[in-house]
């Protein structure tokens, strides 16, 4: 039986926030491995800290915004060479950077680590996982430093309330009012939430590793859901 294919958006800022958060990257290897016979993953990194310290380095020496994303793209590649490593998977002929090099990759081993494909405007690595989520036909899982989406930044407001569940359109009219700049930073970004929408793919918002594990287990999660 053809398995599932769930594509794993693994945020940056869970990788390397400053340093390396083994204890957290370690769990999520561990959860990936324990249903690798049920799903095939395709994660896709996010640059993280990495990839914010190259962009604010260029912007202010006036660098521009297509040298901006560059540096940005290269990051998520080395965080995902450095997870694929982290597995044990060697990518021999390089983390890939097209939709088919995905897929040949994904046919051969199940788990493939990728950071962008080829650059695009106003795209962060979310987008990229729902392009790939739109070409396997899978879900998509966001994995980030907040347990969800909030009526506010709950690290600024401590009024912000906890949205569980949300629809597509919904979604999509509260990311669309945030101006898209390289690194920026919020649960899932303008292009990934157009895509979700237009294909209708179920989403789903998480921070803990067990709540991912909960999640693949078919079992009550912790996180936002886009749906409906």
């Amino acid at each position: 039986m053809k398995k599932e294919v769930i594509v794993l958006s693994l945020g940056g800022s869970q990788i390397i926030p400053e340093d390396i958060n083994y204890s957290y990257i370690k769990k999520f290897k561990e959860v990936v491995e324990k249903h690798k016979d049920k799903y095939n993953f395709v994660i896709v990194c996010g640059g993280g800290s990495l990839a914010r310290k190259y962009i604010n380095a260029i912007k202010k020496e006036k660098g521009n915004y297509y040298f901006q994303s560059l540096s940005g793209i290269s990051a998520t590649r080395t965080n995902a060479r450095f997870m694929s490593y982290f597995f044990g998977i060697e990518p021999k002929n390089g983390i890939p950077t097209t939709k088919r090099t995905v897929a040949k990759y994904l046919k051969k081993q199940g788990i493939v680590f990728c950071g962008a494909l080829e650059y695009r405007d106003n795209q962060t690595s979310d987008t990229v996982a729902a392009i790939l989520a739109k070409k396997f036909n899978g879900e998509f899982v966001n994995l980030t430093n907040v347990k969800g989406l909030y009526t506010k930044d709950p690290k600024k407001f401590k009024d912000a309330k906890f949205i569980p569940n949300i629809t597509w359109e919904k979604f999509d009219n509260i990311v669309n009012k945030i101006k898209f700049k390289p690194g920026q930073h919020f649960v899932l970004d303008q292009g990934a939430s157009k895509i979700i929408k237009e294909r209708k793919i179920k989403t789903i918002i998480i921070k803990e590793i067990k709540e991912l594990d909960n999640y693949l287990s078919k079992k009550k999660f912790v996180g936002t859901l886009i749906q409906g």
